[in-house]
């Protein structure tokens, strides 16, 4: 088998953060979304990915680069626009040939991964075998009625969904697919539908099996399920430290301190992350944050959050639940008369007291 795994798209759902940098790059304890991805392809002992890259390209390549730090070849296939999931697949049709393949969204994360699903479909060998998890909203996502264990129907964001089954992220298809995607018309958003090429093979006598999974799964595309995220994987953090803690401070709990990392006269509480050559002063950090690294954190407390690279945070009583971007400054002014300065891009959202 071969993988596909998809970091195209704008992340207009997280702008501003999404504006200069790729939504599948931002971390999740302190490690880009995508290579979460990488890894559970890598697991299920495929050696042969594409990844399918959009105006993000040169962030996507500087990041993975050949492939060579998980043992697997990448290749890259250029999507001139988000023209949808089954565009994406039609585009790698030289690279697929006739192999059965993965493809997997790279701002998707399941936490058990995918090996034992991908050995399924080598065993039963469907036509197409799609990932379905229950959902609160299935409205925003692609659903899925089943008769019995059948696939009667999908459709893409309906405005009244007949069930709670959304498409997770993950599909696993044999070259059938290819007729599929070179057989349907784009939709009302343009887009080649993934869903419509999926109801294609159903309708033309292809197999099609479900799998509907329990364990957790999460769509990255804003920031509640980023900030959720980054809480699951943080509860199952091993404690271990690299960088300097004083004499002064406290580590409570897990709590992971990079090499580099220096924690002056403060309090983590777990499970916390620090980044590499991130500098923690008169500070408090609480439970399910990540601090990536060459921050710079003094006389504030942080809860709840993620804080990107070079960013600066002093002398800020309360940040919780919240996403600060790379090179962020937020400092108390000193300055008379009292006031908010400040300076933020398009699309921002922020909330004082």
């Amino acid at each position: 088998m071969k993988a596909l795994i998809l970091s195209g798209g704008r992340g207009t759902r997280l702008r501003p953060i999404t504006h200069t940098s790729a939504k599948q790059l931002l971390p999740v304890a302190n490690k880009p979304i995508l290579f979460y991805g990488i890894e559970a392809v890598k697991e299920t002992g495929i050696k042969e990915v594409a990844i399918v890259v959009g105006e993000t390209k040169k962030e996507i390549m500087n990041a993975v680069g050949n492939g060579q730090k998980w043992a697997i070849n990448v290749t890259y296939i250029e999507q001139e626009a988000p023209l949808g999931l089954a565009h994406a697949v039609k585009i790698s049709q030289d690279f697929i040939r006739d192999e059965s393949f993965v493809m997997y969204l790279g701002d998707n994360l399941i936490k058990d991964g995918i090996t034992s699903l991908v050995r399924e479909f080598e065993k039963t060998r469907p036509n197409a075998q799609i990932l379905l998890a229950r959902v609160p909203h299935p409205e925003q996502f692609g659903v899925v009625e089943l008769k019995g264990k059948k696939v009667v129907r999908l459709v893409e964001k309906p405005k009244k969904p007949k069930s709670d089954l959304a498409l997770v992220g993950v599909y696993m298809f044999d070259k059938s697919i290819f007729e599929a995607v070179s057989n349907i018309e784009p939709s009302w958003r343009n887009e080649l539908e993934i869903t419509d090429a999926i109801q294609y093979l159903i309708d033309h006598n292809f197999t099609v099996r479900p799998h509907i999974i329990t364990g957790w799964w999460k769509d990255t595309g804003k920031l509640e399920d980023i900030l959720e995220a980054n809480r699951i994987i943080l509860e199952d953090l091993k404690t271990y430290v690299e960088g300097k803690v004083d004499s002064k401070s406290k580590l409570l709990g897990k709590v992971r301190i990079e090499k580099g990392a220096e924690i002056r006269n403060s309090v983590i509480r777990g499970p916390v992350i620090i980044g590499e050559n991130t500098k923690i002063v008169n500070s408090y950090i609480g439970p399910f944050t990540s601090v990536y690294f060459q921050v710079a954190i003094e006389n504030s407390e942080i809860e709840h959050s993620i804080i990107l690279e070079g960013s600066k945070i002093k002398d800020i009583r309360r940040i919780e639940d919240s996403l600060v971007g790379q090179n962020v400054e937020i400092l108390k002014s000193k300055e008379k008369p009292s006031a908010y300065r400040i300076m933020v891009g398009d699309s921002s959202r922020i909330e004082v007291t």
